[in-house]
């Protein structure tokens, strides 16, 4: 007979998943959210819904109590980054992230102005995150931009400088955790990680994945899952089944 989890493990593995709320309306996003709210610690509000329904569903969400990854992937100059930096504060999110390829200028801007509005205003300050090169990237689509590096090279030149310029931490593939690792080995550095699948056959568009065990074992800090949640027939099973995974990626962590 198997014995159940301990509440603290569950309640880890609750923290570490993030539930990309990837609909159209806000009627759909407040029916998952809803739905999902006591399996999971947090969601993401990303482009196609933010742009749909503007910041309000962001502050609905945060008014139920529940925590939000504003993932609009800021990229401007140094000024209009950190503003919109401030107004995502304002909204009360938990986490938001800017493209690590602003250069560090930008980044450093965004992580003052953020600092001084939370301080200012006693607004818990958000984590910052920058993102390094999207899951649906490779070698191939790097050189089409003019970048002739593989992917592991590029995640490694900017997260050292999103270390550099303040920030709480990247958004990567689990294919490069182990290398954030040895870069920023600080417990406080979080690893954000798109690209879950619950298995290969269910890639989409997605290039560099893992599934929830390996990406926990190899030491995220977060997993960002959307289609294999909220796609799924019953999201709830869907997210209890992450929780599995994501448990067994915390316990061969541990050895």
């Amino acid at each position: 007979m198997s014995m159940q989890p301990k509440v603290n493990e569950k309640e880890t593995a609750r923290e570490k998943l993030i539930v990309a709320l990837d609909v159209s309306s806000a009627k759909e996003a407040a029916n998952l959210v809803s739905t999902l709210r006591d399996r999971i610690g947090m969601f993401k509000v990303g482009s196609q819904l933010f742009t749909s329904t503007g910041p309000q569903v962001v502050r609905d969400i945060v008014s139920a109590g529940q925590r939000v990854f504003l993932d609009l992937k800021f990229h401007d100059i140094p000024n209009t980054v950190a503003a919109a930096g401030v107004e995502a504060t304002r909204l009360g999110v938990s986490i938001f992230n800017v493209h690590a390829a602003g250069g560090k200028e930008m980044m450093r801007f965004t992580a003052e102005a953020v600092s001084r509005e939370a301080e200012t205003t006693g607004i818990t300050r958000p984590a910052i995150i920058a993102v390094t090169v999207l899951t649906s990237i490779d070698a191939a689509t790097l050189a089409q931009t003019g970048l002739p590096s593989i992917p592991e090279d590029q995640v490694r030149r900017l997260t050292l400088l999103a270390r550099e310029s303040g920030l709480d931490g990247v958004v990567a593939s689990p294919q490069e955790i182990e290398l954030i690792r040895s870069l920023a080995p600080e417990k406080d550095f979080l690893v954000v990680t798109p690209g879950i699948r619950a298995s290969d056959s269910d890639r989409h568009d997605q290039r560099r994945i893992m599934n929830p065990r390996q990406a926990i074992a190899a030491g995220a800090d977060y997993l960002v899952v959307g289609r294999p949640i909220i796609g799924a027939a019953d999201p709830e099973q869907a997210a209890e089944e992450v929780l599995e995974q994501i448990m067994m990626g915390l316990k061969e962590r541990r050895m």
